[in-house]
């Protein structure tokens, strides 16, 4: 009997069959509950290996022992006339034929019922993924030209390699978002993975697209190593990869060439346009970058967890330095103006930025301005410009024509909003016309907290509390901030969840102060005067009460002729119109005030023929006007 005979009497590749069919079902359920348990990659990789190695011990079972009606005995042992195999094998293909159907049951599952590059995952839904489920857009045409530039990771551990790290993928980032066909995923999001081992898989279900850069930078004296891949997220290939020996002198060329092959690998037609426009994206100084990255980081923490004055003055040494070596890079501008305009806010409201003189205040204003001219002189491109353009109108009082401004930009494609948009908008009633330029913002940048309270809020704005609410949270869950939990509870008072809005109110709000502007407003909401009365004289005791929110305050509760005074006072601040839209916006109680108890403000509103009273996206049955 030959050998292969005897492999097929004795059962054998019956057993490997059914044992090969039934590892490939056992790996495929692991690998789902793995994923959606977060397990770490080697708790996949181990059940592959125990099944790879069981293998050869059940052929050997197989070959060595058999079946018998008195149980498992060894082969040589069996009278091959009483030999059951032919039984056990009719029992064996039903079985494979069984697990067959599994396999194939699965198979169909997995290519049918999930969508097609994005598995399964634990992690929220988010807009960016819903932003493209219209039937007018091809969501797989959408989502196959899509990627996220990760953070490369240094290698090496000198002073500023971290920086100049982040510096060269901003700078890949920002080439490959000038090509319009290309969904980039803004560097907010993409930065947010930055030191987290996370499955590439992963890390694109929740940014909503379909490939993956990443790459490493070492640096050695003036040695140069950089490694960068493309990464096909759904089954981890690798459609690009290419490793760098250079010096630190050629990191722009460096940054270029990678740029454009990752283009080309995902199939995008480079013309000399394009590649010319991909060039003129970033600082292209190796210097300018690394100090650009330091003075952003102190930048976000200066809105986040370190005293605001202090920190932008020391991200704007660093802005400064960045402008000297490359004055024509007009994002830089708008992030330097950001102290003077926050000086010239408090001012205004009558807040005391700490170590903010009377000189820095003469200053703010003309050095604002300055800032913005320079962003629409040294804009890249023609959408950057008009973002420019329409917050340099904004500050400077220039308000004729601000509609105009606003629909050329929500009619100009990319991802990029201007500062004060959302303000804007909501002062000349777009809204509704804005809320698609929110989801592409949402798209590109779906775990920005900012991005999804812009969305929450212009949402609310629009009039759809309901939906507002469902940003918010989901946001929320997504990417939780401070402001955002602000418009979270918002839209949980215009929906009348005033218990949930408490309990949110205990658990995540660590400002007390804030915690008592938040009950008023669900107090005043309520129309309970005598509750607002107590938390009023609570917060009017309070050191570090913020008399930003004290027009607000007076509007909800229906002190009509207190908030005349208030407003009054501001509009005298030569900068008291531009904040006072601001307050219309954060009170979303229509008209806070009476227009003729501000003169500066009512004249613009009526040279420019804006609409007024604003809407009311909350009611509040205590003001009555």
């Amino acid at each position: 009997m030959s050998l292969f005979a005897e492999l097929k009497r004795r059962n054998v590749v019956r057993v490997g069959a059914a044992y090969a069919l039934m590892g490939w079902v056992i790996a495929q359920i692991a690998e789902f509950a793995f994923e959606n348990f977060g397990a770490p990659d080697w708790a996949l990789k181990s059940v592959v290996v125990v099944l790879l190695l069981g293998l050869p011990l059940v052929l050997f079972f197989a070959w060595a022992f058999e079946l018998t009606p008195e149980g498992v005995k060894r082969e040589k042992d069996v009278d091959r006339s009483q030999s059951i195999t032919s039984r056990t094998g009719q029992k064996l293909d039903r079985a494979i034929i069984t697990i067959l159907v599994l396999a194939l049951c699965w198979f169909a599952w997995d290519k049918f019922y999930t969508t097609p590059g994005v598995e399964s995952s634990s992690e929220p839904a988010t807009l960016a993924r819903r932003s493209s489920e219209s039937p007018d857009d091809d969501l797989n045409t959408l989502s196959e030209k899509s990627v996220a530039v990760l953070p490369f990771v240094a290698m090496s551990s000198g002073p500023d390699d971290e920086y100049f790290a982040d510096g060269l993928t901003e700078e890949i980032l920002n080439s490959l978002a000038q090509l319009p066909e290309l969904l980039v995923t803004a560097r907010t999001s993409a930065f947010s993975f930055k030191g987290r081992d996370i499955p590439v898989q992963e890390i694109a279900t929740v940014l909503g697209v379909r490939h993956i850069v990443e790459g490493s930078v070492r640096k050695s004296g003036e040695r140069l190593r950089v490694t960068a891949q493309l990464i096909r997220a759904n089954d981890g290939f690798h459609l690009w990869s290419e490793t760098y020996d250079s010096t630190s002198a050629d990191t722009i060329t460096v940054q270029e060439n990678i740029a454009e092959k990752i283009a080309v690998a995902m199939d995008i037609v480079l013309d000399e346009r394009k590649r010319e426009a991909m060039r003129q994206a970033g600082l292209r100084d190796v210097e300018a970058f690394t100090i650009y990255q330091k003075g952003l980081d102190v930048y976000n923490r200066a809105h986040g967890d370190m005293d605001q004055m202090t920190g932008l003055r020391q991200a704007n040494a660093y802005f400064e330095q960045v402008m000297a070596l490359v004055p024509d890079f007009g994002p830089v501008y708008v992030e330097h103006s950001d102290l003077f305009v926050h000086m010239l806010n408090d001012a205004a409201v009558g807040r005391t930025g700490v170590g903010v003189t009377d000189e820095d205040l003469a200053n703010a204003y003309p050095s604002a301005i300055a800032d913005y001219e320079a962003a629409v002189l040294h804009a890249r491109t023609e959408r950057i410009r008009l973002l420019a353009e329409l917050d340099l109108a904004f500050i400077s009082g220039n308000w004729r024509g601000l509609s105009g401004r606003v629909e050329r930009l929500l009619a100009e494609p990319g991802c990029l909003g201007a500062n004060w948009m959302p303000t804007i908008v909501a002062l000349i009633g777009y809204d509704e016309q804005y809320l698609e330029q929110v989801k592409t913002e949402l798209a590109c940048d779906p775990l920005r907290s900012l991005s999804w309270f812009i969305a929450a809020r212009a949402t609310l704005w629009a009039g759809d509390k309901v939906e507002a609410l469902k940003l918010a949270r989901e946001g929320a869950e997504t990417a939780p901030g401070a402001w955002l939990g602000g418009i979270l509870l918002r839209a949980l008072v215009a929906n009348g969840l005033y218990d949930e809005a408490r309990r949110e109110i205990g658990t995540s709000v660590q400002d007390s102060d804030m915690a008592l502007i938040f009950e008023a407003m669900i107090l005043t909401h309520q129309g309970d005067m005598p509750g607002f009365e107590k938390i009023a004289k609570q917060y009017a005791a309070a050191p570090n009460a913020d008399p930003f929110w004290d027009l607000e305050l007076y509007a909800w509760s229906g002190q009509r002729d207190a908030a005349n005074r208030r407003a009054a006072v501001i509009d005298e601040n030569p900068f008291g119109p531009f904040v006072l839209v601001q307050l219309i916006h954060w009170c979303a109680c229509g008209a806070p005030w009476d227009l003729e108890a501000t003169p500066n403000f009512e004249a613009r509103i009526k040279d420019y023929n804006m609409p007024w009273p604003p809407p009311s996206p909350m009611k509040f049955p205590l003001k009555d006007w």
